[in-house]
């Protein structure tokens, strides 16, 4: 029953509301960058994966997935990879398609349960990398498609995927899109959406009869949005069915290696279906923690050489045997 009760995380007096303990961190993250090795994977479809590797050959590596309109540099990938390299593990993390500093060459790009190009990225690593064991660690979006995977077909799972740590993952994509569509979270969501514009804009040089921009400035909602372009798009037949089919929480009763999600209970992305109680109380592998404070994908602490909680926290349930 691996339902964690009690979380270890408590907050800086200071930041208080879910609010400020995630556009904190996002804005004021200060780190040294840990040194990378740019690769670009080569997909049999045209299209590109850029990768980022820090290491020199440990026995043990973990692959990181980042959010939303973020990339391997973003700050919570670029702190876990410090902290994971301080305790040496080797480090490969993936930009999705698009979010590196170039437009990939196909019109798709990703989306919320992106697991092919995921399977890619890991096998690529298994027959490249010699690691022993290999850990997941996932964050928001990039922690549903970290679950997901993990959960849709376990059975090609490779034995030398060890263990999974997962951050604010929006378990249920229509709760959350629901919840960021309230008037509270307008400054999240219109961030979101100027960049997402500007990916499609810079889609319709290069795709000009396959987009119709009509109106894109008018959107306001992830409905909105992934009804008329990131379901089509992507072979969905709209925003519900999207959300439907790539949501990680029905997945998560298959899981069969250990698997750990942290989602703070102030997270203003996350409504009441994206905290999995239930599936972790019956579940043997899939363990999940709601400490009542953190944001989304904050976490703010000073721990050790600057580490955020959430970086030890990974640490800590990778390391266990």
């Amino acid at each position: 029953m691996p339902l964690i009760e009690k979380s270890t995380y408590h907050m800086p007096r200071w930041l208080r509301g879910g609010h400020l303990q995630t556009i904190y961190p996002a804005l004021f993250r200060h780190f040294e960058p840990v040194t990378h090795q740019p690769e670009r994977l080569e997909l049999a479809d045209g299209d590109f994966i850029d990768l980022e590797w820090a290491g020199n050959g440990s026995s043990r590596l973990a692959i990181l997935s980042h959010g939303l309109e973020a990339n391997v540099r973003t700050g919570y990938i670029q702190g876990m990879a410090a902290a994971l390299a301080r305790q040496g593990w080797d480090v490969l993390a993936w930009n999705f398609r698009g979010c590196s500093h170039e437009p990939n060459r196909k019109l798709r790009m990703y989306h919320s349960g992106e697991t092919e190009d995921f399977h890619k990225v890991i096998s690529h690593a298994l027959a490249n990398h010699p690691a022993k064991s290999i850990d997941l660690i996932g964050f928001s979006l990039g922690g549903n498609i970290t679950l997901k995977y993990l959960g849709e077909q376990p059975d090609r799972i490779s034995p030398r995927l060890r263990r999974a740590v997962t951050f604010s993952v929006p378990c249920d994509l229509a709760c959350s899109s629901k919840q960021l569509a309230r008037l509270s979270n307008k400054i999240y969501m219109e961030r979101f959406l100027i960049d997402m514009r500007k990916k499609l804009r810079a889609k319709k040089k290069i795709f000009p009869d396959q987009l119709d921009l009509t109106g894109l400035d008018a959107i306001r909602t992830f409905h909105e949005f992934d009804n008329r372009y990131t379901a089509p798009i992507h072979g969905f037949r709209d925003a519900v069915d999207y959300w439907e089919r790539n949501s990680c929480r029905q997945f998560l009763p298959k899981i069969k290696l250990p698997a750990l999600l942290v989602s703070a209970a102030n997270d203003p992305f996350l409504g009441p279906h994206c905290y999995p109680h239930s599936e972790a109380t019956n579940s043997e592998f899939f363990h999940f923690e709601m400490p009542e404070n953190g944001g989304h994908v904050g976490f703010h602490s000073a721990g050790r050489n600057g580490a955020y909680w959430s970086e030890e926290r990974a640490i800590e349930f990778l390391s266990d045997e």
